[in-house]
């Protein structure tokens, strides 16, 4: 009798209402450094401000296709996808008028919380991660991504203020397990831009630990200057500068990711029956 091991296979929503986290910085870097694990990756944009599309070098003020039309139903998933070289993943990028988007969905009778999930359920087979960059608040396309995702990534800076927003967090997904999408988990809490010579830092990293347990991610991302350079290259780090703090730290978190996954069985499989 042998066991499998289990894919990654799911959708998980990088989100903070908080700005200034690293959910941008995580999605884009956490995008690369799976796919260099050779990991089918896409990454969504869902944010109006288009800062993971700008970040993967595609420029955000010529697309023809966007997460907008995807969301109003004016264009297939697939169509609106774009490969960015030599990040090595899918991109359904976005800019300003996801805007528009949001109103647009507003208006709707009902349904308007499932778009994002039924626009992916046609390629959710073809990628091995799917990741989803959030805006910063909970509005209806936070709420699309969230009832879309298998599981939450919680990028948060080590301070007093973040606590406060983590538990807000918290609640929505809870509200959302009730009424939406009662499988939804937390995939895990990371600590960004983290400087261990600050001593809230420490204190407030330490209480995550208590609190969470191992749900908060072993690896860490440092304040890492590499990490700030590199959205203005249009790249992600590991293609800026692979050897800097920041890259080897989010080729970290892949693995880390990776090996979660792994460590729970699957269905049995019994590879040595009798014929």
């Amino acid at each position: 009798m042998k066991y499998t091991l289990v894919p990654m296979k799911r959708v998980i929503a990088i989100a903070n209402q908080k700005g200034g986290v690293g959910k941008t910085t995580t999605a884009v870097n956490l995008a690369a450094s799976l796919a260099a694990t050779r990991r089918r990756v896409l990454l969504l944009d869902v944010d109006p401000q288009g800062n993971a599309t700008m970040g993967s070098g595609i420029d955000k003020s010529q697309l023809e296709r966007s997460a907008c039309e995807v969301l109003l139903d004016e264009a297939g998933l697939s169509a609106a996808v774009c490969r960015v070289e030599p990040g090595g993943y899918a991109l359904l990028p976005a800019n300003q008028d996801l805007t528009a988007a949001e109103v647009g969905l507003l208006a709707l009778p009902a349904g308007r919380e499932n778009r994002l999930r039924r626009a992916l359920e046609p390629v959710r087979e073809s990628y091995d991660v799917i990741l989803i960059d959030c805006p910063p608040a909970l509005n209806m396309l936070t709420v699309n991504a969230l009832v879309a995702a298998d599981s939450v990534l919680i990028p948060m800076q080590c301070e007093y203020y973040a606590l406060e927003g983590l538990s807000a967090l918290l609640g929505t997904i809870e509200q959302l397990r009730a009424t939406a999408n009662a499988t939804l988990e937390i995939e895990g809490i990371l600590r960004t831009m983290f400087d261990p010579r600050n001593n809230l830092a420490n204190e407030v990293s330490a209480q995550l630990l208590m609190h969470f347990g191992d749900k908060v991610f072993r690896t860490v991302i440092p304040r890492n200057i590499r990490l700030a350079e590199a959205p203005s290259f249009g790249r992600p780090v590991l293609l800026h500068d692979k050897d800097s703090r920041g890259a080897l730290a989010y080729l970290a978190l892949a693995g880390e990711m990776i090996r979660r996954g792994e460590a729970e069985p699957d269905v049995a499989v019994d590879t040595g029956a009798a014929s």
